[in-house]
């Protein structure tokens, strides 16, 4: 009998990995955010901004985690998958760390403009 799952039993894992990894990222990106904007006395207007931010990253990683579960199902080599795999995790946490910092320059030029 023909089992589909078998096939693409040599790449398990990628999907599952690179969802772990979202995971943490959204935490830290959320957390970060948050003691950035608490920090730099941050307002209600940047606290939903923060929301804002958390919302557009939740939906870009649910992108990303789609275009996994497709890519581990596909005729990639474990070789190919990997080294994809290694270059959307240093996407993913680049931008999890820089996206947050992003709020300092956000924070200073409200504060100049709106005391």
């Amino acid at each position: 009998m023909f089992d589909s799952h078998a096939i693409g039993s040599r790449n398990v894992g990628f999907a599952k990995r690179i969802s772990t990894h979202l995971a943490a990222a959204l935490v830290t990106f959320c957390l970060l955010q948050i003691f950035i904007v608490a920090k730099m006395g941050g307002s209600l207007v940047l606290h939903l901004g923060i929301i804002v931010a958390i919302g557009g990253f939740a939906v870009a990683a649910r992108g990303l985690e789609r275009r996994w579960q497709l890519l581990e199902r596909s005729d990639l080599s474990h070789s190919g998958l990997a080294l994809r795999f290694r270059r959307d995790v240093v996407q993913l946490w680049g931008a999890s760390l820089v996206g947050a910092l992003l709020w300092i320059p956000v924070a200073i030029i409200f504060r100049f403009l709106f005391g």
